[in-house]
């Protein structure tokens, strides 16, 4: 399905990318130890407000790029959901990742 344009979601950053500039949530989605693909996960500001939101890939990665902050990913899958939180106080990569059961 193409069109959605939602970046492709890999472990490697795009070579245009400064982490040292950029706040970068990245991370992986995992059901009992083995990746998830087609996740969808979001990106909650501070109060809970949907900010955005990627389907994980085959080998469950996702990635956002953010403002520094208190932030909440939530993963929704068809064998579960789970979230975790981050405090990305400055640039750099923040790795994250979620169990959904």
């Amino acid at each position: 399905m193409s069109g959605c344009g939602a970046p492709q979601q890999t472990a490697t950053l795009p070579a245009n990318v400064d982490a040292g500039k950029e706040v970068v949530l990245t991370g992986r989605v995992v059901a009992d130890g083995t990746p998830v693909a087609g996740a969808f996960v979001r990106l909650l500001d501070a109060s809970g407000e949907f900010t955005a939101e990627v389907v994980s890939a085959e080998t469950g990665d996702f990635r956002f790029f953010a403002a520094p902050g208190s932030w909440t990913v939530r993963a929704l899958h068809r064998s579960g959901r789970g979230e975790t939180a981050v405090t990305a106080e400055g640039p750099g990569i923040h790795e994250l990742e979620i169990a959904v059961a």
